[in-house]
Parts: structure tokens; sequence; C-alpha cells
């Protein structure tokens, strides 16, 4: 397997660095949590306000504008570096948060007519455009802070703020919807209880639902200041010197190259096109758990007595960490920074659990569960790897926002993908209470698992500096005559 390598900073660097990330980190989070609220605030509005047709084509065309901007924001990103693209993505999430609380708020208390289905529409559309800045100015700002060969270690900080950022969404945002009902909650969590003392929520005897999308509004806000404030593109821009990260490149150059060139040698790219097309199947897998499962268990009528749906958000947290660690740890540690490895390992391991969850629905609770999480914690793994990291090892450091946004595009075209086939695959009305009558849900995932084994087996070897000779280069080579590129 050869040595296991590690570059070393001084500590004062090290320490710099943390400044650097960790305010952006917990802005991204956020950013999570302002994005997966509308999963939240589909179970509070209820089916009067919003129907799972509804929620799924509202979810669905936020995920293709986030994907779609990625054309844009990735290049944009590249031109005035991540940190004025995270401040202007995390403050337009903000204001389209505020717009969506003030619809609620408008139609509750001022009795407004606002339609939800047309509002939500456009603005959770408007809200994943700035939300898309936020994965490629992550990323853009970690190139020049890392090498390579220490990239593993920020692929697990990555995967951790995700997962942060999704328990934020989920157990945060359902503390917020305990702590705002008109009628008073038997017993408060401590998030729910804190939450209603610090916003004296609860008080207005009615529902008030805008504070789902208030509170992440809030946040954003307080890392907003904290970014303004510490972040820096550059280790030179905080007094250090910039160093080699001895990553690839896109370009003979290693200069910035135009959108139009970057998507033409990406789709060529024998290592990337592989990753945009795994990212896909990872989108899907990801959302079609993490957004269904809740839903399905709210449907059924276990979602508030079973432990694992009780406390999903923490859950999720917990997987995500193990993934990330995972992931990111293990490339670097047992396959000298090869990202594909550890990828195909769980990729494995997703077959084996959406292929128990086709058989185990409406029996064990647990069964069921624990091979939710271990999904989610499979393709949490992969995703921080792929997007955060292999992106980035074979883009450069000077293409790197393009890249990941078009590669983190394709995570959100599999999202918007899933969203809009499982809303019209899964039941509707007092069928929906019958947990057999979900069976077409997990069946309908278990295909991208298999996609995402043979792919990532394709790039198994790949380093940015060698060309892996695999049969899929053969296929691509066949499918589009083309001549094999040499990886720089």
């Amino acid at each position: 397997m050869g040595a296991y390598q590690r570059y070393y900073h001084p500590w004062q660097y090290r320490l710099r660095r943390l400044l650097n990330w960790l305010p952006m980190g917990l802005a991204y989070a956020s950013l999570y949590f302002g994005r997966y609220n509308l999963t939240v605030a589909k179970s509070a509005l209820g089916d009067e306000v919003m129907n799972k047709a509804e929620f799924g084509w509202i979810f669905a065309v936020g995920a293709w504008v986030y994907g779609l901007s990625f054309l844009v924001n990735g290049p944009l990103t590249d031109k005035i570096g991540g940190r004025k693209a995270m401040l202007f993505g995390v403050f337009g999430a903000l204001l389209m948060n505020v717009a969506m609380g003030l619809v609620l708020y408008a139609n509750a208390v001022w009795h407004f007519s606002f339609p939800v289905l047309e509002s939500f529409l456009i603005l959770y559309a408007l809200n994943m455009y700035f939300q898309s800045f936020g994965a490629v100015a992550i990323v853009t700002v970690k190139a020049p802070w890392f090498h390579v060969r220490e990239r593993g270690v920020f692929s697990t900080i990555f995967g951790i703020i995700i997962s942060l950022g999704i328990y934020f969404a989920f157990d945060w945002g359902y503390a917020v919807v305990q702590a705002t009902r008109s009628e008073p909650v038997a017993e408060l969590g401590f998030v729910a209880a804190a939450f209603r003392s610090i916003f004296g929520l609860g008080r207005t005897g009615m529902n008030e639902n805008w504070w789902l999308f208030f509170t992440p509004a809030w946040m954003l806000g307080i890392f907003w200041v904290m970014m303004f404030l510490w972040l820096r593109d550059l280790p030179s821009q905080a007094g250090f010197l910039d160093f080699n990260t001895g990553e690839g490149r896109l370009s003979e150059s290693g200069e910035r190259e135009s959108v139009k060139k970057v998507f033409s040698k990406i789709i060529s790219h024998p290592v990337l096109m592989v990753v945009c097309l795994v990212e896909f199947c990872s989108g899907i897998l990801r959302n079609g758990i993490m957004q269904w499962y809740p839903i399905m268990a709210k449907e059924i009528g276990f979602y508030k007595t079973f432990f694992i749906t009780r406390n999903w958000g923490l859950m999720l947290l917990i997987c995500g960490v193990a993934g990330s660690f995972l992931t990111g740890w293990v490339s670097d540690r047992f396959f000298q920074s090869r990202r594909a490895p550890i990828a195909g390992i769980l990729y494995g391991v997703m077959f084996f659990g959406v292929g128990v969850m086709v058989f185990a629905l409406g029996g064990n609770l647990w069964i069921f569960g624990i091979m939710s999480l271990l999904v989610s914690m499979s393709v949490i793994g992969v995703h921080g790897i792929f997007s955060g990291t292999a992106t980035a090892d074979f883009a450069g450091t000077k293409n790197t926002g393009a890249a990941v946004g078009i590669v983190d595009g394709m995570v959100y075209l599999g999202t918007g993908l899933q969203s809009v086939m499982i809303s019209y695959l899964v039941p509707t009305g007092d069928i929906a209470k019958d947990p057999s009558s979900w069976n077409l849900w997990p069946l309908f995932l278990v295909p991208f698992t298999l996609i995402g084994l043979f792919l990532t087996k394709q790039i198994w070897n790949a380093l940015p500096g060698s060309l892996p000779q695999q049969l899929f280069f053969k296929f691509r080579l066949k499918l589009f005559g083309t001549k094999l590129p040499t990886i720089n």
C-alpha cells in the first residue's frame, strides 16, 4: 500500500487555520439548517397547507436551482474568492429565510392570503441559489490552506460540519416546532425550552411556524459577522507563507479557466467525470433517506415513540461524524490519500443497507432504523470525500470553485430527481399508515447503490499525477470517441 505520509505545520499556523475555517464551518452548518427546515416545516404545516406533492416540487425546484447555479457561482467564486462568495451567499440565504418566515407570519397574524406553494417555489429557489455559494466557497478557501496529504482530515471536518447542519435542521427544527405550538407541550426538551425562553415563543395563541425560518436566519447573522472579521482566502493574507499543496490541475499553466473550458475538461477528465456520476447517485441516496424516513415515520405514527426518529437529527450527526472520520482518516492513513477505495467500500455498505430496508419495511423498527442510519453514515462520508476533497485534489486551487460547483451540482440534480420521483411513489391518505404501502421508496434507491459501487471501482487507484487504466475509461473511449487525457 505504500508508506503513510503526513504533512506538518507549526502550531501557530494550525491555530490560525482553525480560526479561519471554524466560523465558516458553523455558517455552512447553519445554511443546512436554513435548507432542510423545509422538511420540518412540511410536517408542522400539515397537508392542508403543503401536501407531499407540493413539498416534493418545492424541494425539487430548489435542488435543481442549487445544482444549476453552480455553473455561474463556481467560476464567480474562483474570480472573487471564497471569502466574498461565502459572505454574499450567507447573507442572501438569511434574507430568503426571513422572507419565507414572513409569508407564514403575514398569513397567520395579518390575515393575508399569500399562496404558500407559489411563494415558497420562488423564495426557496432563491434561497438555494444563495446556498450554492456555500459549498464552493468552503472548498475554495480550504484548498490553499491544506496540503493534499492532509485533506482527508479536512474531509472529516467537512462531513462533521454537514452533519451538524443536519442536526440543527431536524433536532433543533423539531425543537422549534415544540416551542411554538399554540397548545402547551407536556414535556419540553432542553433545546425547545431554551428556544421558548430566549425568543419568548408559544405566547401568541397560534402555531408560530415562521420561527422555523427565523431561527436559522438568526444563526446565519451571527456567523456572518464572525466570518467578516476572521475569514481569509490565503495563508499569506493572515501573515503566513503560501505553499505548494501538491494538488493536480486542470490547465497546463495552472491558471483559472473559463467555465466552458472547466466543464469540458471535467467531463473529459477520467477521474472527475466519474466523481460527478457517483455524486449524482449520492444526491439520490442521501436525501432519499434523510428527507423521507422522518416523513414516513410521521405518516405511520411511530415518529414520536421510536428512539431513532425522535432523535433523528442527533442520529444523523453521530452517523455523519462516524462516516466522515472513516472516509477522511482512512483515505489518508491506509490508501495514500486515494479517495475512491473508501467511497467504494461505503457504496457496498449502502447496497447492503438499502437491500435490508426493502425487506425490513413493516417489520422490526430497529432493523429498518439502523439500516437507514448505516446508509446515511456511508453517503455523508462519500459526499465529504468526493465533493469536498477529491474535486480540489484533481482540479487545482485556481479552478476549485468551478469544479466543485459542477460536482456538487450533480448531487442536487440527483436530489431533485429523487424528490419528485419519491413524492409520487409514496402513498397518500389513510393508506400511508400501512408500512407495506411504502415499499417502492427503498426499492427505488437500490439501483443507484450498484451504479455508485461500479463507478468507484473504476477510479480505485486514482491520485493526482497518475492515470488508472480501468475498463470504464475504455468504455468512455468507445462512447465519446476521444483520446484519454493525461492527469496533470
